[in-house]
This record gives C-alpha cells, sequence and structure tokens, in this order.
C-alpha cells in the first residue's frame, strides 16, 4: 500500500491525499494569486515521490523549477515559522521538458488523422456545415487511402475534394466553396501561429509519458526533525523509484488557446483509447494536471463536451487521475464537476454577482465542517497559500472539509536557468527520438501525382488532336488540293489558300483555251 501524501496542515491537523484514490480526478481552484501553482507543484511532487508519473502544463513558465532541488530562503523560512510549518527537505525530481513548438522542449507531433474532425473543427473555430463538410474531407481521404499526416496534406485534400465536389455529391453529399474556404482560412490562421509544427511525424508516444526512474536516496538535511529522518512529505521513497514530471512549455501556446485546449484534450483522449483497462490500483499509472481548465469548455460544442464528459468518466478505469486547475469552479460544467471528488479550494473574490454566485458553488460543492462554521465566508477569508480541503477517504466518499496551509514543495520555486535547461534537454530519456521530422508519402504527394499525371495526359491528347487536325503545313496544302473529304471546316489561312489557287487555275484555263481557239481561228 503506497503511503498517502500529506498536501497541508494546521495546528495539528492534516490533510492527505491518498494515491488509491488519486485516480477519481481532482479540482484546484482560487483566484490569481492566492497559492495554485504552489499547490500544483507540491500535488505533482508527491506523485513523483511515490513513483507516479505526471503531466502538466507549464502556463506562466515557472514550473521547471521541479528539476532542481529547493533552497530555504530567509522570507519563505519567516512564513514557514509563522504557520508552524517544518521545511520540506530539497528534492529534484526527474524532469522531461515538451514544447509543441519544439523550442523549449521535446518537439510534440500529432498526425492530422489522429487528431480527428471534431477536435480539429473545434481548433479552427468551424460552424456545424462547416464541420460537417470537413468530416466529408476525412471520411473521402480514408476512402481513397490518403494519409492526411499534416497541414499541407489537409490543404490539399480540401482543394481536391472542392475542385471535385460535383463528382462527390451524389455519394457524400454537398460540398459548399464557402464551406472549403472557411476551413482553408481557419488552417492559414493556425499556420500563422506555429501550429503546422504540431502536426506531422513522428507522432508522440504515450509510454513516454508515463515513465519511471530509479534516484539515489537523498542525504537528509539540517532542516529534517530530529533523529536525522526527513519529513513523511518531503522525502524519499522507501522504493527510490521516482515518477517522471513532464511539464509542457505552454506560455507561448496560450496566445494560440484553441490550439493548447485541442492538444490537451487529443492528449486526455489518446490515454483513454490506448491505455487497457487496470480498474482501482494502490496509485495511478499517470497523474494528469490540466491548467487553465476554462479553455477547454469555453464555447464547446455539445458534442465536445459530452466527449470530454465521457473520457473524464471511464479514464479512471485506465489508471489515470485528471486533475483540473482554474480560477472559477462555475469554469467546469457540471457533468465534469461531479467527477471531481478531491478538492483544493484556494480564496476567491466576491465582488461580482457572479463571484458570489463561484463562492456559493464551490462553498456547497465541499463536504461542510461545523467548525468552519460559513463555508462560503471561510473561502473569501483564506490568505496567500490556505485552501480548504477535501480528499477522498478509504471508502471513496469526500472527507470532511478542513482548512490549512498547502506545504511548500521541496524543489525549487521559479524557473530554471537557459543550462540548465539545455542540460536537462541533453540528458532526456527521449532526447534525439522526435527532433528529426519525417514526412512520408501521403496525401499531398498522391494527390499532386495525380494532378502531374492528369495534366501529362491532357497534354499528350491535345498535342495528339493538333497533328491529326493539322498535319502541318504542305499536309493541310494536300488536303486542299486534293480536296480531303475529312476536313469539315477550313481555317482562314486554308481558305486564302483555295482562293489562290482557285484563281490560279482559273488563269491558267483561260490561257490554255485562248491558246487552242487562238491556233485553230488562226488556222481558218
Amino acid at each position: 500500500m503506497t503511503s498517502p501524501l500529506l498536501i497541508a496542515q494546521h495546528d495539528g491537523i492534516q490533510c492527505f491525499l491518498r494515491p488509491d484514490k488519486a485516480n477519481r480526478h481532482g479540482l484546484v481552484t482560487g483566484a490569481t494569486g492566492t497559492g495554485k501553482t504552489i499547490t500544483l507543484q507540491t500535488l505533482a511532487e508527491g506523485f513523483s515521490r511515490v513513483g507516479v508519473p505526471v503531466f502538466m502544463a507549464d502556463v506562466k513558465g515557472d514550473l521547471t523549477g521541479m528539476s532542481q532541488p529547493g533552497q530555504i530562503g530567509g522570507k519563505l523560512a519567516a512564513v514557514l515559522q509563522e504557520r508552524g510549518l517544518e521545511a520540506p527537505a530539497p528534492m529534484a525530481c526527474p524532469t522531461t521538458l515538451w514544447d509543441v513548438f519544439g523550442e523549449q522542449g521535446h518537439p510534440v507531433r500529432a498526425t492530422v488523422s489522429d487528431l480527428g474532425p471534431l477536435l480539429l473543427a473545434r481548433m479552427l473555430d468551424l460552424n456545424d456545415t462547416q464541420e460537417g463538410v470537413l468530416q466529408l474531407v476525412f471520411k473521402i481521404a480514408d476512402d481513397q487511402g490518403l494519409l492526411l499526416l499534416d497541414l499541407k496534406d489537409l490543404r490539399a485534400m480540401c482543394q481536391f475534394v472542392g475542385d471535385n465536389a460535383a463528382q462527390f455529391k451524389t455519394q457524400y453529399g454537398n460540398v459548399s466553396a464557402a464551406s472549403i474556404g472557411a476551413i482553408q482560412r481557419g488552417l492559414l490562421q493556425i499556420e500563422a501561429q506555429g501550429g503546422e509544427k504540431f502536426f506531422g511525424e513522428p507522432m508522440l508516444d504515450i509510454a513516454d509519458f508515463m515513465q519511471t526512474v530509479d534516484v539515489a536516496p537523498q542525504t537528509p538535511t539540517a532542516s529534517a526533525p530530529q533523529g536525522g529522518a526527513a519529513p513523511a512529505w518531503g522525502g524519499p521513497a522507501p522504493t527510490q523509484r521516482r515518477g517522471v514530471i513532464n511539464i509542457l512549455a505552454a506560455d507561448r501556446l496560450m496566445t494560440a488557446p484553441r490550439l493548447y485546449a485541442a492538444f490537451l484534450l487529443w492528449l486526455l483522449s489518446e490515454l483513454f483509447e490506448q491505455l487497457p483497462e487496470v480498474g482501482d490500483l494502490d496509485k495511478p499509472k499517470l497523474v494528469f494536471f490540466f491548467d487553465e481548465a476554462h479553455l477547454l469548455f469555453n464555447d464547446a460544442p455539445k458534442a465536445l463536451l459530452e466527449r470530454i464528459e465521457l473520457v473524464v468518466r471511464l479514464v479512471r478505469s485506465k489508471g489515470v487521475g485528471v486533475y483540473f486547475v482554474t480560477q472559477n469552479p462555475l469554469d467546469i460544467p457540471d457533468t465534469v464537476l461531479g467527477q471531481l471528488g478531491n478538492r483544493v479550494q484556494h480564496a476567491l473574490r466576491a465582488y461580482t454577482p457572479r463571484d458570489q454566485k463561484a463562492v456559493k458553488t464551490a462553498a456547497d460543492t465541499m463536504r461542510p465542517n461545523p467548525a468552519l462554521g460559513d463555508m462560503a465566508r471561510a473561502i473569501t477569508e483564506l490568505g496567500v497559500g490556505e485552501a480548504l480541503l477535501s480528499f477522498l477517504d478509504d471508502k471513496g466518499r469526500p472527507g470532511v472539509t478542513e482548512r490549512a496551509w498547502v506545504l511548500p514543495p521541496g524543489s525549487q520555486i521559479g524557473p530554471i536557468t537557459p543550462p540548465q535547461r539545455q542540460a536537462l534537454l541533453a540528458n532526456s530519456l527521449v532526447a534525439g527520438v522526435y527532433e528529426k521530422t519525417q514526412d512520408r508519402e501521403s496525401a499531398f504527394e498522391k494527390l499532386a501525382q495525380r494532378t502531374q499525371e492528369k495534366q501529362a495526359q491532357q497534354a499528350k491528347a491535345e498535342t495528339q488532336a493538333s497533328d491529326k487536325e493539322n498535319g502541318g503545313f504542305l499536309g493541310g496544302l494536300g488536303d486542299i488540293l486534293g480536296g480531303g473529304s475529312k476536313r469539315t471546316r477550313a481555317s482562314a489561312g486554308e481558305q486564302l489558300i483555295k482562293s489562290a489557287a482557285s484563281s490560279i487555275g482559273r488563269e491558267v484555263g483561260r490561257q490554255i483555251i485562248r491558246g487552242v481557239l487562238g491556233g485553230i481561228l488562226g488556222k481558218r
């Protein structure tokens, strides 16, 4: 049985997250500046310590410090002393850096076919009619054996379907030129945002997100309690097997929010589709943190919301825990919110009617604690780093909500330096695997080949027809003088030649007649 993770404590109250219930998903909410990032780092570090791999998006660019051991400065030490918390033992988590654009981490790619028309339509912001045409394009590509791997494949396929709309009308339905144009414009916008780097091969292998490594035991520090043992929530795991922290550089990706949301949902869907059923384990196979979760649900169509709900509800049986991180609990639809059993609620500010509703929603969805009194009021009074926490108990029931201080992580708080980043990339478990792109024969190349062959056939046919009709100047003159029976219509040049020949013939005839008649008459 894996030991519970101590996440927060206050005045003898300790809040533990049970690893065997971590795949029941969770929610971390709170206003800006209330401590969500530290909570996220503490949770991820705890999972890594017990051998659970973690995936997290680094929206603000400061989570990479988890790869380095932390140092307790004067200000943080004073805060910990004030709160009655012990300083954590320094800890460096094994870390792999990823980046959709391939600049701050290893490239992450997916094929167009693997992403599918539903997520792609969401990324391109298509309406229902345009989404239907996009699905038709995918269907035609499948039926004709054309691979859609990158954006140039999809552009070529859209052009092919648009140019041959009449041919596909009876079998697949109407293809609107306006819808094809909207899709093409959307693809151009994705390219302008750098999204073409996300599509292609080699595609990400989900197994590379689920790795663990052996780590040498760490020496206890002077900050450890008496007796030389490190704190239970900061020391090394007994097995010394650590889960790898996979950090996606998302600071630039956030400028393309639809690409960000589509990528993370695709990744979650891949986990759901590829991993086998495992039931309830003593700890998850992977924990997935979805930061800025509101981007996933904003203006999402019903079909996409149903897909998200299905994945979140069923991926638990695959041994994957999903934790949504957002500022407002109202950002999460009720159908998804009901699946999130572990809760960490930081402070909310009730400045507007919507904020007041969010506070009430947060208070009503957590198990009440009579010792806390008015839960809604407590949420507005929380300090930075303080939270209301409710984790599932051994029976899978929501625990009584407690008010406590989230423990600081043992790893570095803040970003790493460029040399440290380069060292991580060079020594990574996947170094050199995804850096070189592949471009095998797909829809773009095959359609281009078809076009060239068609143009060559048309040029050959036109040449043969021209040769057959004209046959050169001599052949045309021969037909004129010989009265070619196959000629049906003469050109202007041919008519001129005929007219000249007729005039010459008449003149020669007159001369001959005159000579004959003159000879006869002269003899007489």
